[in-house]
């Protein structure tokens, strides 16, 4: 089975009115099957609205589904006696560091979660340097997170995650409060994450240039997933995408108006460097 799988998965949410009635139900997911390998790095697009952090907070059963079924290595969401073990196999990194940091010092926020899953202490001083030395953080462990750049605090958050020590991180749009500089420092981090030591990672996130290095992205559009594929497939669908409200890189976009003006350039263009060496193939 894959790492994570999702089968017909729904999940509705019920609105109620002041008597406490069922007033409409809001259907965010609607049907979603996926798969996911381990050691991938997925990302999921979509617009606001289109379910994906819903779909992210399944991966971590903090929500459980009103239909179907998702598994996390082998276990199913749903079942309340595996929760437990689903939240050691996949961290949570959630847009607002604020809302995940609790202690006074760095050093102490990152060892929280392994405390609380009763690592020795040994243990987990062991871990928290590993976890900050693999986001570079590893000079601020002394410092308070309050004095920290967003990107940094966002850092500190995905050390708490790798201090667990979990299999998959799941960040649900984890840049969307940075500048840029805190967003490129925060997705490069991610990535080495992956690469180095083969965490599987799901980003959920609507920053083009954040995914074109992904191994698979997956496109939700009213809680259904509506394209799948790399990332040269799916951006090369530039009209497609804008359909389901989603823009894409900019120099996709720009590789793409030149086709369109008559130049002979491949879709899917994804970097400068792509778009350079394809001028300078034309004739």
């Amino acid at each position: 089975m894959s790492f994570i799988k999702a089968v017909k998965l729904v999940h509705e949410y019920f609105h109620r009115d002041e008597d406490g009635n069922v007033d409409h139900i809001e259907t965010a997911l609607d049907g979603v099957s996926l798969d996911i390998e381990a050691g991938d790095f997925i990302a999921i697009l979509g617009h606001n609205g289109s379910g994906k952090s819903t779909l992210a907070k399944h991966m971590n059963a903090i929500l459980c589904p009103t239909e179907g079924t998702l598994w996390v290595d082998g276990m199913d969401t749903a079942d309340e006696d595996k929760l437990w073990d689903i939240r050691k196999c996949a961290g949570m990194v959630f847009q607002n560091p604020d809302n995940q940091i609790i202690a006074g010092i760095v050093e102490e926020d990152v060892g929280f979660g392994p405390e609380n899953i009763g690592i020795p202490t040994e243990e987990i001083w062991t871990r928290v340097s590993n976890s900050l030395q693999s986001v570079h953080m590893e000079k601020y462990r002394t410092h308070s997170p309050n004095k920290l750049s967003g990107g940094q605090k966002q850092r500190v958050a995905i050390a708490g995650v790798l201090a667990m020590e979990p299999q998959c991180i799941v960040l649900d749009e984890p840049t969307a409060m940075l500048d840029p500089m805190g967003r490129k420092d925060v997705i490069d981090t991610v990535y080495e994450l992956n690469r180095t030591k083969k965490v599987t990672v799901i980003l959920i996130t609507h920053y083009m240039e954040e995914v074109v290095q992904a191994d698979k992205v997956f496109v939700m559009d009213q809680g259904r997933v509506v394209m799948q594929g790399t990332p040269k497939q799916i951006f090369s669908q530039v009209d497609t995408l804008k359909s389901y409200q989603l823009d894409v890189p900019q120099v996709t976009l720009l590789a793409h108006e030149l086709k369109q003006a008559g130049l002979n350039i491949p879709d899917g263009i994804l970097t400068r460097e792509e778009l350079t060496e394809a001028l300078c193939h034309l004739s």
